[in-house]
């Protein structure tokens, strides 16, 4: 999760040279970004925390290197249906890919399709945290994807999983600082499964949550934040592998942040808790001594 965190000076001042090194030698980096970039509209009434960063700040995503975002989420309309469409517009003219919200509901349920050695990989974007119906994108009007009802999102997921070789979900979903994924998460993330989804991969709690196996296929319920304007204790980068014939795998880069410096963790003792913490969150998995997350059980 990356928020609306402005910092002076390049990438470099914001997230270590561990964590930068891994995106760097990655196929495709992905992210939930939560704001708009825009300098428009009126922030959203009677709500909390509204997030926005000016468009030229996009330059930061291009030097992190992110590839692809997912905009559903509770945030990207903090400032309206035109900062939404500033910040699609934004990320198109940098080259960067979006899925989960656009100027009408045909945009936002769209697939997107990269390819990676070889292999096509897809990706969608859903929320089920929104403040108020509005948020939901129609025939004609700007907004996001949700999945209270998970229908449209199942039909999505049925028919981009027979165009690409690996299918890749992004949910906004749970509830924040809760470490436990609510029932609802278990559930819809099995339906995701069921309907095509690889991996699906949750946002929203601002902290990291566990890792669940259904039928050989991960339900990570949440990463937590990883840039963000406050504390992070824990954070992690996932890394996907995607082999031709293999299956694929999971591993753990884990973090921590501070005084907005996102950073990896180098000390053995540090990485050896962190992993045994993710063993503790999730469900039947276990982490080796790498990081890489090894099924325990096989429903």
């Amino acid at each position: 999760m990356l928020g609306a965190y402005r910092k002076a000076g390049n990438i470099g001042g914001v997230v270590d040279s561990g964590f930068r090194q891994v995106i760097d030698g990655s196929d495709i980096f992905m992210a939930n970004e939560e704001f708009p970039f825009s300098s428009r509209g009126t922030a959203a009434a009677d709500k909390q925390f509204t997030f926005r960063l000016p468009p030229e700040h996009v330059s930061m995503f291009q030097e992190l290197g992110i590839d692809i975002v997912t905009l559903a989420n509770n945030h990207a309309l903090d400032f309206g249906t035109d900062a939404l469409l500033d910040t699609c517009s934004t990320l198109d003219d940098a080259g960067i890919l979006r899925v989960g919200a656009g100027a009408n509901l045909e945009e936002a349920k769209k697939p997107v399709f990269m390819e990676a050695k070889g292999r096509r990989i897809g990706f969608l974007g859903a929320s089920r945290v929104i403040p108020e119906g509005s948020w939901n994108a129609t025939s004609k009007g700007p907004g996001m994807l949700t999945t209270y009802d998970p229908s449209l999102l199942l039909e999505e997921i049925k028919k981009a999983r027979e165009v690409c070789d690996y299918l890749v979900v992004y949910v906004h979903w749970g509830i924040e600082k809760s470490t436990t994924p609510e029932s609802y998460q278990r559930t819809l993330g099995q339906q995701y499964i069921d309907a095509g989804a690889d991996l699906v991969i949750g946002s929203h709690p601002h902290v990291l949550q566990g890792i669940e196996y259904y039928k050989g296929k991960p339900i990570v319920y949440s990463l937590g934040n990883f840039i963000f304007g406050s504390s992070i204790p824990k954070t992690m980068l996932l890394s996907v592998t995607v082999p031709p014939e293999e299956e694929p795998s999971l591993s753990m880069l884990p973090g921590t942040s501070s005084a907005g410096y996102t950073r990896t963790l180098t000390d053995e003792g540090e990485r050896q808790a962190f992993y045994q913490y993710m063993e503790e969150i999730s469900f039947d998995i276990a982490v080796d001594k790498d990081g890489t997350v090894i099924q325990t059980h096989s429903p």
